[in-house]
């Protein structure tokens, strides 16, 4: 038993990270939309993105058997309880304000994506197809965030360019994560960009991604269809794109910190500085 709390443990908090992410990226979303914050909406979000990540690193999967073995010999059960309690107390926050689909989403896309879906004889699963994983964790994010912003958002068009934004980020930020689970990927079945792809390609592909969404996004300003907050679009813009330029997954194992942890701030904890900028960086 005492050989399974450190594992445990780890899988406790291996989304902390991520759901702090999301309450900030959500706050990014209702800045854009021109909206009050809302800090109950962020911690809902935040609880669901959680419980959401935490299910997945709860389940036996094939990939996470090589990609994540610090998590191996874990109390599975206590994630999965975990997940309950952070799923129920995000979707009372949200249903208190009259949002009661959003809860939903991510388990139904996860579900979809690991299941498939089915029509008499004909059978359609994602899981596996080129992309599919990214383009599921794009759609779940982003569909979540642009269920609880339109609660109060009256212009579709915000929504949206809000839904576009992060969707296509979130393809981009998680197919960075990839970069270093290539070889249980490939072993699993799963065609993620990097596996399928390689290196090179993948990052020309995803910069290309960048410049097309962040060039829809500066329209979007110019047209006044969302706000314009320049200093945290221009510097996510460009840790980003420089990232994608300078990493390799041999950094992950470097002796100096700076580099192992530097994936881990683009995909995480982007949103902390970029918005740290914005409270001191003058309009």
């Amino acid at each position: 038993m005492n050989t399974q709390i450190l594992p445990t443990l780890r899988l406790l908090n291996s989304s902390t990270v991520v759901a702090i992410s999301a309450g900030l990226r959500l706050h990014i979303a209702f800045l854009l939309a021109g909206l009050t914050v809302r800090l109950t909406e962020y911690a809902a979000f935040a609880l669901l993105m959680y419980a959401t990540y935490t299910l997945d690193r709860s389940m036996d999967c094939k990939e996470d058997a090589l990609n994540k073995t610090e998590l191996n010999g874990a109390y599975r059960k206590a994630g999965l309880i975990a997940c309950l309690v952070t799923f129920l107390a995000g979707t009372i926050l949200l249903w208190h304000d009259g949002i009661y689909v959003a809860p939903f989403l991510p388990f139904v896309i996860g579900y979809l994506y690991s299941r498939g879906f089915r029509i008499g004889s004909f059978h359609l699963k994602l899981k596996g197809s080129l992309g599919m994983k990214n383009i599921i964790v794009g759609a779940t994010w982003a569909g979540t965030m642009a269920l609880i912003v339109n609660q109060w958002c009256t212009s579709i068009q915000t929504v949206t360019i809000i839904f576009l934004f992060f969707g296509l980020k979130i393809f981009v930020t998680s197919s960075i994560n990839d970069f270093k689970d290539v070889r249980g990927d490939i072993s699993a079945g799963i065609r993620t960009l990097p596996a399928v792809l390689g290196e090179n390609l993948t990052k020309e592909v995803l910069i290309g991604m960048l410049m097309g969404v962040y060039g829809l996004t500066a329209c979007a300003i110019y047209l006044h269809v969302i706000r314009d907050e320049w200093v945290i679009l221009v510097f996510s813009l460009i840790v980003t794109v420089a990232f994608l330029v300078v990493y390799s997954p041999s950094f992950e194992k470097s002796p100096t910190v700076l580099y192992r942890k530097m994936r881990e701030f683009v995909i995480s904890w982007e949103p902390v500085v970029s918005l740290g900028l914005r409270a001191i960086v003058p309009a």
